[in-house]
């Protein structure tokens, strides 16, 4: 038998194989994460301006020992709880203190995501409630393996996850211990809820309790309130509030794990910074978001709806149907269901609760949404795998989605033709349009695209199982051929040129010498030179003042960092300057009397 005769033998039958299957599952599983999310992680420098706040808070962490207060450049930083620093300062330990580093608790949040997506589904992915009622049958135990692997892959291959997860920020983070809470529940939930004794839940209750605690000490109250949303109106809805949260759940218990783990560090800062941090993490970075626009970040009501389209493409087009199909309007149909068949349920309210909340939240940013891509992937998954098991004609609304899968690549292919417009001008890339518009990469997204479609057209026709494979394969060419080649050349256009200037700095530096930024400021340079930088706004009379009175006796010079274009006007005239380096659009001149 040859090997292509041994995977077709394996393929029409692999529900027979589970020691196989999960073996080849749990390597095609590591090969896409490591693609989507680890592969040239590192390879270009942090992106200004949040990423390097990020990076040089952990890293003070490790250089001052202090892991209670947050730093940035001289100050305090309230805006996020600690967890992901001290993540970051660990992997500094371990790989050193880079771009990799910063970004390593991403990745490994997004990859322990796509696992607990796998295993969730693989246990209740159920596409309708009959085939819950015989879960050994082989048809069953194929659509639990397809919806596994659609749910994992779809995880996996998505622009926000693939963005975020390559970003050392806080927000996939808290996606990978929100939604791993939310998972980690409905897993505990679906398997009957026993208690392991009169006092303690059972074990998947106690991980998601923990998890929550973890999300709160990632960004906040938003990692209870939300998911405590989720869970309350899911219960209501099957009718199961006071058979879990009252009894199965232990909630006495689960407050005193979740308070173990969040409480104590909360308590720390509070002593030790008082009122300002109260003042600013509770009142402003939490109460003040909610409730008014922070920091410029404003949108209209509708502003979810093309960041989810977008977000979630190519498989965002699905879910209107999968959704439909459920009927969730009948709710005394869901209550008589087996609670093994309410995973789609539970992945509804989860999509519905989190796209509302941050609807009604008045600051407005499209990393909000990324928590409820799992329950997008959980859902998309349930729906293809139903549709691609089952003989029969597949339903209108799958058709039609089909139909504007192709319809969205397509313009896809259009858009990349003109992205090169779409551009806008960044005085610190003042050539990237040009840059990119000479790489080609346009034209590669175009044709992936465009191919794509043709390919998904025929799909539509001919194999259910090839709108998911081909979606993946455009996705993976997509990621390689243009998402990545296409951060390296923003890296080199954008951050590049500072990344020289902080080695100049480190190389040329005098003893006591400030380091000033005027104009606008990079937090890059903080990082990467490992030192507080002096940013001063050219905007303001009295800031300018700063530079006179930084030349001193003991102190007879300071390097400088401006953009060329606004040098001239800066009040520079009796001094001496000296051009260390010029790379555009920077200088960097030591000033001196």
């Amino acid at each position: 038998m040859s090997p292509l005769d041994s995977v077709r033998r394996w393929y029409y039958s692999y529900e027979k194989f589970p020691k196989t299957t999960g073996i080849i599952s749990a390597i095609a599983l590591g090969l896409l994460g490591g693609l989507a999310f680890f592969w040239h992680l590192g390879a270009v420098g942090l992106v200004d301006e949040t990423e390097p706040m990020f990076a040089d808070a952990a890293r003070r962490m490790l250089a001052t020992g202090d892991w209670i207060t947050p730093y940035y450049n001289d100050a305090t930083r309230f805006d996020k709880p600690p967890l992901v620093y001290w993540l970051m300062a660990i992997a500094y330990k371990i790989v050193g203190v880079n771009a990799w580093g910063a970004r390593l608790p991403s990745a490994f949040a997004a990859l322990g995501l796509m696992v607990l997506v796998f295993v969730v589904l693989r246990q209740f992915g159920f596409g309708t409630a009959a085939a819950a009622q015989n879960p050994e049958a082989p048809n069953t135990q194929r659509k639990l393996w397809l919806a596994a692997w659609i749910g994992s892959s779809l995880i996996a291959l998505n622009l926000q996850t693939i963005v975020w997860a390559r970003q050392g920020v806080s927000d996939m983070l808290l996606n990978g211990c929100f939604s791993g809470g939310l998972i980690c529940f409905f897993y505990g939930y679906g398997s009957g809820g026993q208690p392991i004794n009169r006092w303690l839940p059972n074990s998947w209750y106690m991980a998601a309790y923990a998890l929550f605690a973890c999300a709160v000490l990632t960004k906040g109250p938003v990692g209870i309130v939300v998911p405590g949303l989720v869970i309350m109106i899911f219960l209501l809805y099957v009718g199961k509030f006071r058979e879990v949260l009252l009894g199965e759940a232990k909630p006495l218990t689960g407050a005193l794990i979740f308070t173990a783990i969040a409480l104590p560090w909360f308590v720390l800062v509070t002593l030790r910074n008082g009122q300002a941090y109260i003042d600013s993490f509770f009142g402003y970075h939490n109460f003040d978001r909610f409730t008014g626009v922070v920091n410029g970040h404003d949108a209209p009501w509708y502003f979810y709806f093309p960041v989810v389209l977008v977000g979630f493409l190519p498989w965002s087009v699905y879910l209107p149907a999968a959704i439909a199909r459920l009927k969730l309007h009948r709710p005394a149909r869901w209550r008589q269901e087996a609670r093994s068949t309410h995973l789609a349920v539970f992945a509804s309210i989860w999509f519905g609760v989190i796209f509302g909340f941050f609807t009604i939240a008045v600051t407005k940013l499209p990393s909000y949404t990324i928590p409820l891509l799992p329950a997008a992937a959980i859902l998309v998954a349930l729906f293809l795998s139903h549709v691609i098991e089952t003989p029969r004609q597949p339903s209108t609304g799958f058709r039609w989605s089909a139909i504007a899968n192709v319809g969205l690549l397509l313009i896809l292919s259009g858009f990349m033709i003109y992205s090169p417009q779409v551009i806008g001008y960044d005085p610190a890339a003042p050539d990237l349009a040009t840059t990119y518009a000479q790489s080609n990469l346009a034209w590669w997204g175009c044709g992936i695209w465009l191919l794509g479609a043709v390919v998904l057209a025929v799909c539509v026709w001919r194999s259910r199982l090839g709108i998911w494979l081909a979606n993946g394969a455009i996705m993976v060419a997509f990621i390689v051929l243009v998402l990545l080649p296409a951060s390296t050349l923003l890296d080199q256009a954008r951050q590049a040129s500072l990344r020289e200037i902080a080695d100049t700095i480190t190389a040329q530096q005098r003893p006591d010498e400030t380091v000033m930024m005027v104009g606008f400021e990079k937090p890059s340079l903080v990082f990467y030179t490992g030192q507080d930088i002096l940013f001063i706004d050219d905007d303001k009379e009295e800031e300018l003042a700063a530079i006179d009175s930084t030349l001193t006796q003991a102190n007879s010079s300071f390097l400088l960092v401006v953009r060329t274009s606004t040098r001239p006007e800066l009040p520079l005239g009796d001094k001496t300057l000296d051009l260390l380096l010029e790379r555009s659009p920077y200088e960097l001149l030591r000033v001196q009397k």
